[in-house]
């Protein structure tokens, strides 16, 4: 199986995430908050679509890459992950390296904070990513799913339902 860029983010958010995600359990396509973020993708910078590119490459999907400049523009709807955010980009940067495009950069941008952070990739980023890959590896391969992170992480999340459901 070939990681995407959402296998990464949820390796660094939640490992159960992970693995009911690659094991073919979905809740993205039920989840209010999903749609709010697409939603919040598709309105926010309107005409960026005509500027940038979008690229498939590798098992990930850049929506806007800038390839005058080499930068990918990853859009979120709040800060509350904002490190995994960053680690995704990276993770972007480092597959386009992967493929020969050397020297991309990122910028991480939350519209409705009026936020951007600049993202580069180090090298110690790319052996940190290395080593997350083989541990992404071993929790999608693991029999079974990871224990559930405790409640409070979990409430805007959108296998929450399905992880604290409870039989009577």
């Amino acid at each position: 199986m070939q990681t995407t860029g959402t296998h990464f983010n949820y390796y660094l958010i939640c490992h159960r995430k992970l693995w009911l995600f690659a094991n073919g359990i979905n809740m993205e396509s039920t989840s209010d908050l999903v749609y709010e973020g697409k939603l919040l993708h598709e309105t926010s910078y309107p005409r960026r679509s005509e500027k940038y590119e979008e690229i498939a490459i590798d098992g990930i999907k850049v929506d806007y890459y800038d390839p005058k400049n080499k930068v990918v523009h990853e859009i979120k709807k709040s800060d509350k992950h904002e490190e995994a955010h960053e680690w995704q980009v990276k993770f972007y940067l480092y597959v386009l390296e992967q493929n020969g495009i050397v020297g991309a950069t990122g910028l991480l941008e939350y519209p409705r904070l009026h936020k951007t952070t600049e993202v580069l990739l180090t090298t110690p980023d790319r052996e940190a990513i290395g080593e997350m890959l083989v541990e992404i590896e071993k929790i999608i391969n693991r029999e079974h799913c990871p224990e559930r992170i405790p409640k409070a992480k979990c409430k805007n999340c959108s296998y929450f339902d399905f992880c604290y459901a409870e039989e009577v």
